[in-house]
């Protein structure tokens, strides 16, 4: 499970924006969003990069019981 949605609507990013930057379509992001489809390590380390987070936070939780 990743946490892309949440990270984007936080940033006020859209998915559209997001596609764009990495150079995949629409549907790519949208399925990693809504974890139908895993991205890769190295997509997950370019969605960090290009949204200037660290790459644990699209991996893990902020929510403290977990």
């Amino acid at each position: 499970m990743n946490r892309i949605k949440e990270v984007l609507k936080n940033k006020g990013i859209s998915q559209t924006w997001l596609a764009e930057q990495m150079d995949k379509s629409y549907t790519t992001i949208n399925e990693y969003a809504r974890n139908k489809r895993q991205p890769s390590l190295e997509d997950l380390y370019k969605i960090a990069e290009i949204l200037q987070i660290d790459i644990k936070e699209l991996i893990i939780s902020n929510k403290e019981n977990i």
